[in-house]
């Protein structure tokens, strides 16, 4: 049995590479794990996959000919879309992939387009009555400040990564010529900081495990540290949400934050691979196992059943080029 993964802008991705050679490993499959990056010559996980090739940037027109050109030459089978502009551009071309019998692991593009974009994350959240902290353009927010309670987070609508967030602690810091049209501000809640890492099966896009750890230390926006723990309250969320989220597919995640009080609140949703998701596996949520499963149609091993208390503490490892 066999089977061909591609995963797109792999980057430093090795730990997602090798939890599906590790599951395929399990269930008896033979992978090949590909990557694709606009930088295949320093890219860790390209030098790590079996075979790596060349793509130009998401948004370039050539982009998706030379992905759809090279699904068919590897007879790549899945496709694990791994950064946000890449899930806005395969959610609007699954059909053009299936036609070319390459399954890719993404939700449908309704879900994309609420995940890419944190203002219509903020009002897909307030219209399902989940709950989120207030959020507003910065040009409302310049427009009556009084609307605000100080101090604030500014976000790039679209960003990713926690490039370019901020913290705003008086009204004349909205004035920033640094904050343009293309950001928003949030209510910011002090707390403990979690991720949710979900399942959705393929066939029907139910939620069948919901797996929350502490982010205990962040580094760029990536958990560096981080415990996976039984939380009723954000499985609770959890459950929710993906009753709300009609369309989700595969691997999503949310963040979230518990309050001194012990409420909880989403600021984020990735409709992909989360940073954290080897804590995930390791605790025993094989998302990369269920997706072979049923891409394959093997019988189902997905479940809810994972360890808690399981703790991760990321270093620094080497791939050493040219030696």
């Amino acid at each position: 049995m066999k089977l061909t993964v591609l995963i797109s802008s792999c980057g430093r991705r090795v730990e997602l590479l090798e939890a599906f050679r590790s599951d395929a490993r399990a269930l008896g499959i033979d992978v090949r794990v590909l990557g694709s990056d606009v930088d295949i010559e320093t890219s860790a996980a390209a030098r790590r996959a079996d075979k790596a090739f060349f793509v130009p940037k998401i948004n370039a027109p050539e982009f998706l000919p030379q992905l759809l050109a090279l699904c068919q030459s590897e007879r790549i089978d899945l496709i694990i879309p791994t950064i946000d502009p890449g899930i806005m551009a395969f959610s609007e071309s699954r059909d053009r992939f299936a036609a070319v019998g390459t399954n890719v692991v993404v939700s449908e593009h309704a879900v994309a387009r609420i995940a890419n974009n944190k203002l219509r994350t903020y009002e897909f959240l307030t219209n399902a009555g989940l709950p989120t902290p207030r959020t507003l353009t910065i040009e409302d927010a310049r427009s009556d400040s009084t609307r605000c309670s100080f101090p604030l987070i500014a976000k790039p609508i679209s960003g990713s990564g926690s490039v370019g967030i901020r913290q705003i602690q008086h009204a004349v810091e909205l004035y920033d010529p640094a904050l343009d049209q293309g950001y928003l501000v949030q209510e910011f809640i002090k707390g403990t900081e979690f991720t949710v890492n979900l399942y959705f099966d393929l066939a029907q896009g139910r939620l069948r495990c919901a797996i929350p750890h502490k982010r205990i230390e962040v580094r760029a926006g990536e958990v560096a540290k981080g415990v996976t723990m039984r939380h009723p309250k954000l499985e609770q969320l959890a459950d929710e949400l993906g009753a709300k989220l009609a369309g989700a597919r595969g691997c999503i995640c949310f963040q979230a934050i518990e309050d001194a009080a012990g409420a909880v609140h989403i600021i984020e949703i990735n409709a992909r691979f989360g940073g954290g998701f080897p804590l995930a596996h390791r605790a025993g949520a094989r998302f990369t196992a269920w997706l072979m499963e049923e891409t394959l149609g093997l019988p189902s091993t997905i479940g809810n059943d994972w360890r808690e208390n399981v703790l991760m503490t990321r270093y620094d490892a080497a791939v050493f080029l040219n030696d």
